[in-house]
């Protein structure tokens, strides 16, 4: 063969062989697609089982989702109905007790009308009598008249001028002697009436600040105040000792604490965590422990001023101390440092009126209050009069000092002259128009007691009761009060304001009696 038949052959070779591995390619791709095919059947098959599991799943849980939510629902009902029937119960209850009260009601009313006829009856009876024993004196008094040849008035004249030379020479006697007695004990006498009198000046009702009111921008600190699950307002709770209340006052919260130093200790801590923003506890502890150490400077920073500037030498670092704690305290809604530093000269003053120690009565008016300020629990149940008496003896005050102290709302007994001069001043400074609050009701109720003091007296047509308790005017029925009577009333009425009752300065009783004669000119 030749060359060229060679090619032709190795090219029809090349031809078939081609066309077989075209034919085997095309056979095994029809097996694969055919093994896929049924791969994705049972995928599918697999799929579908699954779908169906998790079909059934879901359908079960929801139905004991059913059962429980039906459950929860059931449980709610009768907890509701249960407190329905409590409420039913409780209503009846009260139907019953107020079905009581209006039977007592009912009887006591039968008992009052009845109360009410015997009263009737018997103020009738003694009208009628009275209106016998009148007719029975006038028959005398006329009987007498004929027996003596004088009317009544002629014969009281005659009585009245027979007595009138010698009450006068009696009377003037008593004066003279009464002046010179006077003049002996003029000095004495008139510093213990000064003394007595203003003691009459105190006062007993209180209103004590125990809370502070600390102003925000707006609600929206009030969160941030709280914090999560309320940790802030724990903590600073827990830092300062003060409640803090959050209510629906709009744009403030309300601090609570019996101790003014730990309210303002809690106040300013707020106040610099509010204005910084940054409010958590860590930094709550450390801007509350900042702020005990700058009122604590202050504190003795006061005290020491204040001791400078009433003259006051060598007083000791805890005395100080207390003395600059009383800028934090109120006592009847007065400032005591104000309140201790007014006594305190006021007994300077009245020392050296009466040639006594002014220093040491100034010194003992600063001090009389300390005891207001205690530094521990404990100290809080002793009367401040006592727990003063024992800081002053213990930090080397004078006996007299220390006395004054513990005498000044009679403790103890007074044993020198600047104790009831402590006690005087104390009342002038707590007394004097506008140093005290007082509250609304008490005030009303003095205003109603005054009136009803004077009510209790026979012959009384009205009583009022007049600039803020200081004056109490008595209209009385002319018929039944004279002028004599109305003198005696007004004295009688002022007696019993003064032993029942407890009243700043003095109550000025006028009692009126006003006779009218009316005509009419036709």
């Amino acid at each position: 063969m030749d060359n060229s038949t060679l090619i032709i052959i190795g090219i029809v070779g090349l031809v078939i062989g081609f066309a077989i591995a075209k034919v085997l390619e095309k056979g095994k791709a029809s097996k694969t697609i055919a093994e896929a095919k049924k791969e994705a059947s049972s995928i599918i098959k697999i799929a579908h089982k699954e779908g169906e599991n998790i079909k059934k799943d879901k359908i079960f849980q929801a139905k004991e989702k059913f059962l429980e939510l039906k459950a929860e629902h059931e449980k709610h009902i009768v907890a509701k109905d249960k407190k329905i029937s409590e409420a039913e119960k409780r209503t009846r209850d009260k139907e019953s007790q107020v079905s009581s009260e209006l039977s007592k009601s009912k009887k006591l009313n039968e008992r009052l009308e009845e109360q009410l006829k015997e009263i009737t009856h018997k103020n009738e009876y003694l009208e009628k009598r009275t209106a016998e024993v009148e007719k029975m004196h006038q028959n005398q008094v006329q009987q007498l008249e004929v027996i003596s040849g004088l009317s009544a008035d002629e014969a009281k004249q005659q009585l009245v001028e027979s007595l009138k030379d010698v009450a006068k020479s009696d009377a003037m006697a008593f004066l003279q002697s009464s002046m010179e007695e006077a003049k002996l004990t003029a000095q004495q006498e008139a510093k213990k009436v000064i003394i007595n009198t203003i003691q009459r000046i105190g006062t007993e009702e209180a209103v004590e600040n125990c809370v502070s009111v600390f102003n925000l921008e707006s609600d929206d600190v009030k969160g941030r105040i709280i914090g999560r699950e309320g940790r802030n307002i724990r903590a600073i709770e827990a830092a300062t000792g003060v409640e803090i209340i959050v209510d629906d006052t709009p744009d403030a919260i309300i601090l609570s604490c019996f101790d003014s130093v730990r309210r303002e200790v809690a106040r300013l801590s707020l106040h610099k965590l509010v204005t910084d923003g940054r409010i958590h506890p860590a930094r709550i502890e450390e801007v509350v422990q900042k702020t005990e150490k700058q009122i604590e400077e202050e504190i003795i920073d006061i005290g020491k001023r204040t001791v400078i500037d009433l003259g006051i030498h060598g007083l000791h670092p805890e005395l100080i101390r207390a003395v600059g704690r009383m800028r934090y305290r109120s006592s009847y809604g007065q400032n005591l440092l104000q309140h201790s530093r007014e006594v305190a000269k006021l007994c300077g003053v009245m020392a050296a009126e009466m040639g006594l120690n002014a220093k040491l009565a100034k010194r003992a008016g600063l001090l009389h209050d300390i005891g207001k300020v205690p530094n521990t629990e404990a100290e809080v149940e002793t009367p401040h009069a006592i727990l003063g008496m024992q800081w002053a003896e213990k930090y080397g005050e004078k006996p007299d000092v220390c006395n004054a102290i513990g005498a000044h709302h009679d403790e103890v007994e007074m044993k020198s002259l600047i104790a009831p001069i402590v006690q005087v001043c104390d009342a002038i400074s707590g007394a004097r128009p506008g140093a005290r609050r007082q509250v609304l009701d008490s005030y009303i109720q003095r205003l109603k007691d005054l009136e009803d003091i004077a009510f209790g007296f026979k012959g009384v047509q009205k009583a009022y009761a007049i600039q803020a308790g200081r004056e109490l005017r008595v209209i009385v029925e002319s018929e039944k009060v004279n002028d004599d009577k109305a003198a005696e009333l007004s004295f009688e009425i002022s007696q019993k304001i003064q032993t029942d009752m407890t009243y700043p300065g003095q109550v000025k009783v006028t009692v009126i009696r006003e006779t009218r004669a009316v005509n009419v000119a036709k």
